[in-house]
């Protein structure tokens, strides 16, 4: 709709009070009501009534009315979504004439459209939603849901049900926005021992609005591997979901019933307009707001910045690796929208012009219209923000860093500019931040088996709890662990078979202490093999908890034998890795230098390690990294008997350079603090040989707790069946 410029003071304050009146009237119950009972209800008192009966010990009550509340309400957003889609024509005709209407005729005409606008979202609505489900819910009511504690009172609802599939389901989604609730944490992994509780039930329930963050973590994952089709793929994907996502919270500001603003006073003036005005700057704010709310993590109080244009950029650079060139011009041009005078970005699309030579079709590719779209609509919506701010005191924060100087009012730069500065300043403390070690542990203890020497520490390897011990095997005891591997380690253990679970280019091989024990049992391999690989974890744990001087016990977590295997033929032109840069006990964010403790990741683990078998493969380096996943700081070359112990925090970002041929085998291991977390098959595997009447180890829980008397801890007396009630988590997933 072109302006005219008489008439931009009146189309601002008109463009309020429509906004103001669709938001105002759609609440308004409509006329076609006739059921009263088959409309949706209002989802707070649901979920309240919910309450009440869970408080009340009413299980099924309580589980029917909270399940219900959060299908309401998401059946809410269904129906307010379909009624803007449906009503975006209403009044066009009205509409169409207000560029050519002069005076109070354009204002009746504005009239007019936002009136036949407001009819049809107030009849819409009114047909599946009753008057009360159309009120706004209160701010305590959007922080329960925001937060799923819908989730949490089920987990209890179902548990006390003895519907336990469903208890973990609901744990697991409410755990996935709170991954520092260390109760649930631990409710979760008592249900993975439970009878009938299926892996299917630990799945997030709230997936939906989240799904823009899978691909976008597939995309990552594709990246590291090097794989540039994929990547790219799923980089697009990842954007048009994160432009939907945001048009979604768009269009639930929109439509979603507002407040009216209250009186500011005895002496206040507030007319129609200033009121429209302030509502209206209300629903512009929290359009805005999509912004953060769409780039914020379940379970984060922050949100990344710059997402948007940082998928882009990740985007173009993907295109380009996979030969698609024209794509990645039009994705480097949509990028430059946010930031016209970037130099990296400028200078690569010089490059990719010189790419393309002669093809000028492909030279002058537009940016992608949704982008070109998105940046407009954001760009007016600012301009009304920022004028709000200048003349009807409006606080408005905004959410994006690429915003032009332009855009804000002369009145307001240098509060701007200082407010910018100040952001560009934090950003640049957290880069130059030292990187802190806050596991606990504390390298230079003494190394008491004799034999073992330490080769790197700290300082050679540039960084914080890292050391290299030589010694900890002898070249007998290499060669009987290789022959262990080579009779029993079995395709993708630990990842459902997957043969190549981290590079088409590998093929990867496991075998845990049970299974090598039971396999024993069998007749199928040595028994003093299986002894061995077992014994293996305790000289390691006793080494590393000495070392690093754990002021706590140590239990071994898991413990995996691991083989990695060139693919004949299959190396030429490799520039993946054979495992991807990563942190053990959380989510490694390389762009912003974050790490993030909560699942997938396993956060229970406190330190790692890696027992080298051989050295008779090329390729195969441990190497450690800043955040960056970019900056090497230390490599360790494989050889048989060599430890590499390290924290298992986001200090200690680490990779595995490709194998390009022979086999590398190694024995993963890790160790928690925490008794929970211990590794069972480990105490099943004890338990097993006890039976037999074979002597064992000592047990992590005797030293972990000063010494505990046999009756306490043996496992001897242990059924089959407790073994299998406490079967361990799977872990199988950053064997190195």
């Amino acid at each position: 709709m072109a302006l005219h410029s008489d008439h931009f003071t009146v189309y601002v304050a008109i463009h309020f009070i429509i906004i103001a009146l669709l938001n105002v009237t759609s609440a308004t119950p409509g006329r076609g009501s006739s059921n009263v009972l088959s409309l949706l209800q209002p989802y707070d008192f649901l979920y309240y009534s919910g309450v009440r009966s869970y408080f009340g010990e009413e299980w099924v009550k309580a589980a029917e009315l909270l399940e219900k509340a959060i299908v309401t309400k998401e059946s809410l957003f269904r129906v307010r979504r379909q009624c803007h889609d449906d009503c975006v024509a209403a009044g066009r005709e009205a509409f169409n004439k207000l560029d050519v209407e002069e005076g109070s005729l354009w204002d009746l005409w504005s009239f007019d459209w936002v009136q036949q606008r407001a009819e049809c979202l107030r009849f819409c609505i009114g047909r599946s939603v009753t008057p009360a489900g159309q009120l706004p819910v209160s701010t305590d009511i959007e922080y329960e849901f925001s937060s799923r504690n819908p989730y949490n009172f089920l987990q209890v609802t179902y548990y006390k049900l003895e519907k336990l599939q469903k208890a973990a389901s609901a744990a697991y989604t409410y755990f996935v926005a709170n991954p520092s609730h260390l109760e649930m944490r631990n409710n979760i992994e008592k249900y993975r021992r439970m009878e009938g509780v299926t892996e299917d039930a630990f799945q997030d329930r709230a997936l939906e609005n989240e799904k823009h963050w899978i691909l976008y973590d597939s995309a990552v994952q594709y990246e590291a591997s090097s794989d540039w089709v994929q990547a790219a793929a799923k980089w697009k994907a990842s954007v048009n979901e994160t432009l939907r996502q945001t048009d979604e919270c768009r269009v639930q500001c929109e439509v979603a019933s507002q407040r009216l603003p209250e009186d500011r006073g005895v002496d206040s003036v507030d007319g129609v307009f200033e009121k429209a005005a302030a509502l209206s700057l209300s629903l512009l704010s929290c359009r805005q707001s999509c912004v953060t709310q769409v780039a914020t993590r379940p379970g984060r109080i922050s949100s990344q910045e710059d997402f948007l244009p940082i998928q882009l950029e990740h985007l173009h650079i993907a295109q380009f690796k996979a030969g698609d060139i024209s794509g990645a011009v039009q994705t480097l041009r949509s990028l430059l929208l946010f930031y016209p005078s970037d130099k990296d970005s400028l200078d690569n699309l010089q490059l990719y012009y010189e790419t393309l030579g002669g093809d000028t079709e492909s030279q002058g590719t537009q940016p992608a219209q949704e982008i070109v779209r998105y940046i407009s609509r954001a760009l007016e919506e600012k301009k009304l923000l920022y004028f709000g701010m200048e003349n009807l005191d409006f606080s408005f924060t905004d959410p994006d860093l690429w915003t032009p100087e332009n855009v804000v009012p002369e009145s307001l730069r240098d509060r701007w500019r200082t407010e910018k500065e100040k952001i560009n300043e934090k950003v640049k403390e957290q880069e130059q931040k030292e990187e802190v070690d806050d596991s606990g542990f504390f390298a230079g203890g003494p190394v008491h088996q004799v034999g073992v020497t330490i080769t790197m520490d700290d300082k050679v390897m540039n960084g914080t709890n890292r050391v290299v011990l030589d010694g900890v095997m002898t070249e007998k005891e290499c060669d009987r662990i290789l022959q262990l591997a080579t009779a029993a380690a079995s395709a993708g253990d630990g990842y459902r078979g997957r043969r190549s679970p981290h590079t088409p280019h590998e093929t990867f091989e496991g075998l845990t202490v049970l299974r090598s024990v039971k396999l024993a049992q069998d007749g199928l391999v040595n028994q003093s093999d299986a002894r061995l690989l077992h014994e293996l974890g305790e000289r390691v744990k006793n080494l590393l908890h000495s070392y690093f001087r754990s002021p706590s016990g140590l239990f071994t977590s898991f413990t995996h034998l691991v083989c990695r295997s060139a693919i004949a033929g299959d190396q030429e032109g490799r520039m993946d890795l054979s495992h991807p840069v990563h942190v053990d006990n959380c989510l490694l964010e390389p762009e912003t230098n974050q790490c993030w403790r909560e699942p997938p990741a396993f956060i229970h683990r406190d330190l790692s390690a890696i027992l080298y078998l051989n050295d008779n493969f090329d390729g195969g380096e441990l190497f450690f990294t800043n955040r960056d996943a970019k900056t090497v700081t230390a490599r360790v070359k494989p050889s048989c008997g060599r430890l590499v112990g390290f924290s298992s925090g986001p200090v200690n970002p680490h990779g595995v350079t490709a194998v390009t041929s022979g086999r590398r085998c190694t024995l993963a291991l890790w160790f928690t603090k925490e008794k929970l977390y211990r590794d069972m098959e480990r105490e099943e595997a004890e338990a097993m040989w006890a039976v037999d009447g074979q002597s064992v180890v000592k047990k992590d829980n005797e030293e972990a707790e000063g010494g505990a008397t046999p009756g306490r801890n043996a496992r001897n007396q242990a059924s089959k069946e407790k073994s299998k009630e406490r079967g361990r988590v799977t872990a199988g997933k950053d064997e190195l």
